[in-house]
């Protein structure tokens, strides 16, 4: 067990609380989508220039990257908040919905982006034992915001990386912290399937694409049901399905985009191997062609243990944090965090923001979380860089 470093304690007081709340409430009003986060950065921007915080814009196209303590210190973390937001129209009649028909912040992220700018309102405060850098990524939803923020080079020098997510699946006041996998892999691909057209009355004189299709669409699900262990989890979605031009011409051609999704090393390539049996099989059950690609795998978040303590003790300081819980199973949901794990030790925890309101799940039009969360959240991201950078200070690798 990993000592509290310092009596440091940051809370967030009520004019702060005020200030994180606009500024999540701004950023809601006018959502951005995957590298288009161009009016979010400059709010963000502007915002630091509030606390005086030096920073660099248009990193991996719009994202920002700030650093706050000296730079001639030995150590260094980083916190991390994504910024996009996703295709959905929302509908959750709140007197500052998306004023942009077509997006939404439906996942938290206008929250993260609030609560790494109180974090720095905080740290700017105090005499900080090394360097924190704040990173305000983009693209998260798109899947590798955080690929291109890595290649950047927004780890250098950095020896630990530290993110939140606001989760209304969890009581207000609580916070999940696990070691090890607490998200999926994911493996986007697409599957094309050319046939041949003609007409809907003469089925023999074409290659009917649809009905390839539809075989496929119906055979993965078997992957899931049939072929991996119970006991390890693991989901593949057709979220897609592209075929035809009108009711009396037989389709040619059929494009499926879906996603497989695994928390174990074995069951991601069993599945990814039984997909590719099953696209064999179709080409030569349905005489079709069949094109079957994979695009730009994510991959597992893995909380590393002594980050997980810091995590811990991190939320221990934090006031109206009242408890940690376990997520219990890994999720089967992706985050580009994981791309930051791969070169650095890193902990992502999950802040339960359930509201007192009616509100819809992640990802839909109704989705709204408690924004009391967002000075918890404020609070451990100072809290938790504080307690990482004494720890590094005192030579406790």
């Amino acid at each position: 067990m990993f000592k509290e470093n310092s009596p440091v304690l940051f809370a967030v007081d009520a004019q702060l609380i005020d200030w994180i709340t606009r500024i999540r409430r701004h950023i809601h009003a006018y959502p951005e989508l995957s590298f288009q986060e161009y009016e979010t950065a400059s709010f963000i921007e502007g915002k630091l220039r509030e606390l005086a915080v030096p920073f660099t814009r248009g990193v991996a196209g719009t994202g920002i990257v700030a650093d706050i303590g000296a730079s001639e210190k030995p150590v260094a973390v980083a916190l991390r908040a994504d910024m996009d937001a996703l295709p959905v129209n929302e509908e959750t009649g709140l007197s500052f919905a998306s004023r942009r028909p077509g997006s939404m912040h439906a996942c938290g992220h206008d929250g993260h982006v609030a609560m790494l700018l109180g974090a720095a309102a905080l740290l700017v405060r105090q005499q900080l034992p090394g360097r924190v850098r704040l990173l305000f990524q983009p693209a998260e939803e798109h899947g590798n915001g955080g690929e291109r923020f890595v290649d950047a080079g927004v780890l250098e020098g950095i020896d630990e990386i530290y993110a939140g997510h606001i989760d209304t699946h969890y009581p207000l006041g609580t916070a999940t912290i696990d070691e090890g996998i607490i998200c999926a892999w994911a493996d986007p691909f697409s599957v094309r399937i050319k046939g041949s057209s003609g007409h809907a009355a003469r089925p023999h004189e074409a290659v009917d694409a649809v009905v390839a299709a539809a075989n496929m669409v119906m055979s993965v699900q078997t992957l899931v049901s049939r072929e991996v262990d119970p006991n390890r989890a693991a989901v593949i979605t057709i979220g897609s399905m592209e075929a035809g031009t009108a009711q009396n011409i037989i389709a040619g051609t059929a494009l499926l985009k879906g996603t497989i999704r695994s928390t174990h090393c074995q069951t991601r390539k069993s599945t990814i191997g039984g997909l590719k049996r099953i696209a064999e099989a179709i080409a030569g059950m349905y005489r079709v062609e069949v094109d079957l690609r994979f695009m730009g795998a994510i991959p597992a978040v893995s909380n590393e243990k002594r980050t997980v303590e810091n995590a811990r003790i991190a939320s221990s300081r934090t006031p109206g944090l009242r408890g940690v819980v376990s997520q219990g199973a890994p999720s089967l949901g992706a985050e580009d965090f994981a791309f930051y794990q791969q070169k650095i030790p890193g902990c992502m925890v999950r802040f339960g923001s359930a509201p007192s309101h009616a509100a819809g799940v992640a990802h839909s039009s109704t989705f709204d979380f408690s924004e009391e969360v967002l000075a918890l959240g404020a609070s451990w991201y100072a809290n938790v860089a504080w307690q990482a950078l004494s720890r590094l200070a005192d030579g406790d690798s």
